[in-house]
């Protein structure tokens, strides 16, 4: 299966650059370049890409309210900032746009590619930059799953199994799917399955999401 890709980037020598070195993956595809916000808003409606690498800062529309705009329309767009920022506020605004991860511009290859596959499969991966960070950013962030919590909804982690709240604990540790069926001595298949009934049940659709829940003190 081709992995369809739009690129959001001001900056047109790092796009084709960008466009170059995902096309020698054999399986990617980038169908369309967005030089702002507002472009990448258009395109991601004609060229219907599995996948968004959108920088945060763009002229016309940023990254993050662009962001919010596609997903609006085609929540089913996994969308990965770039930037070359690391500061703790960026990151959370870019979470809270719905984001599936925020990459730095000097991310390792590899990492990078990996990141790619792993939120086209569904896995809702955090970039390997905010693993550390993790717990500090989601202390922070307020959103509708936060303010449900605060109103009494943290009761319904008691709706998971042991097995689950294992995986939503080792999710709020950063772990990956791999890392997590090691540690569980599970198949990553099941690992998948897991995190799909745990975000049904919790009501939520990332590892972040669920993870914030986990993490929120409990009566």
């Amino acid at each position: 299966m081709t992995i369809k890709i739009l690129i959001a980037d001001d900056q047109r020598l790092f796009r084709q650059s960008l466009k170059y070195l995902l096309e020698q993956e054999g399986n990617i595809k980038v169908v369309g370049e967005a030089a702002d916000g507002q472009e990448a808003f258009t395109l991601s409606q004609e060229a219907h890409p599995d996948i968004i690498l959108m920088d945060v800062d763009m002229p016309k529309l940023d990254g993050i309210n662009a962001a919010r705009l596609i997903l609006e329309k085609k929540p089913s767009i996994k969308i990965l900032m770039l930037s070359v920022h690391d500061e703790d506020e960026r990151i959370i605004t870019a979470i809270r746009s719905g984001a599936a991860g925020y990459i730095l511009k000097d991310a390792d290859y590899k990492e990078f590619i990996k990141i790619i596959r792993g939120a086209y499969k569904g896995d809702e991966v955090i970039s390997p930059f905010l693993i550390n960070r993790t717990p500090k950013i989601l202390s922070r962030l307020e959103s509708p799953v936060r303010q449900d919590i605060e109103s009494g909804a943290s009761s319904i982690i008691s709706l998971l199994t042991d097995k689950e709240i294992e995986t939503l604990n080792l999710i709020s540790e950063g772990k990956s799917n791999k890392e997590i069926a090691g540690l569980l001595c599970i198949s990553i298949e099941t690992v998948k399955s897991h995190l799909r009934t745990i975000y049904k049940k919790l009501n939520v659709k990332s590892r972040t999401e669920a993870a914030i829940l986990f993490l929120k003190p409990r009566p």
